[in-house]
């Protein structure tokens, strides 16, 4: 250890705060020519509109069927930016996102845990030429110059959504049912609010 170093110790030392990658905003080159790799591990409550469709649904249950803490449910994952052609003009993103969250099953109408997985491959383009190296991507046309990670991953999650949510196991639902012709037609939040969010794109 080099002399005096960290002589001061009854000095407070205070460590810089990391950065969290996920919610800067850079243009898609700049993150691709990075080669930037994102690990996530955050929470649904910092994903807006996922939790804004996930508080919608949970809000036509009783009080005391409400699942507590819905909102720091975690979101984990990982992304990475890259380029999709040798000449470094088409920037892509390749990844995977994992959460688990609450949910009222339209057939029972309970609550019920609904995990979400989803693998991302997306090219980002800004005019048609560039669509020629979108093979095996989705291709993802930004509104704006600048792009924020957090946004993207809230998006491909409402995305994932069902826009009818069943209890992923027959035998935990008390409701009727798949094949019975009497099955509730009731319209709940979660799928109104999620097929509204699509229109929007």
């Amino acid at each position: 250890m080099p002399p005096g170093f960290d002589r001061r110790a009854l000095a407070p030392y205070h460590a810089r705060a990391m950065r969290n990658t996920l919610r800067e905003r850079r243009a898609p080159p700049e993150w691709a020519a990075s080669g930037q790799a994102i690990e996530i591990a955050d929470k649904i409550s910092s994903f807006e509109r996922l939790a804004e469709i996930v508080g919608k649904d949970l809000e036509t249950l009783d009080s005391e069927k409400r699942p507590a803490n819905w909102r720091d449910a975690p979101v984990t994952g990982r992304l990475v930016f890259g380029f999709a052609d040798a000449q470094e003009r088409v920037p892509v993103l390749e990844g995977s996102v994992v959460a688990t969250v609450d949910a009222v099953c339209q057939r029972c109408l309970g609550p019920f845990r609904l995990p979400l997985a989803v693998e991302v491959k997306l090219l980002f383009t800004a005019g048609p030429d560039d669509r020629a190296s979108a093979d095996g991507y989705e291709v993802w046309e930004l509104d704006e110059d600048r792009l924020r990670p957090l946004d993207l991953v809230d998006e491909v999650l409402v995305m994932a959504m069902p826009l009818v949510a069943l209890h992923v196991d027959d035998a935990a639902c008390r409701g009727p049912k798949p094949d019975d012709r009497a099955e509730s037609s009731t319209t709940r939040p979660f799928a109104s609010l999620r097929s509204q969010m699509g229109k929007e794109n």
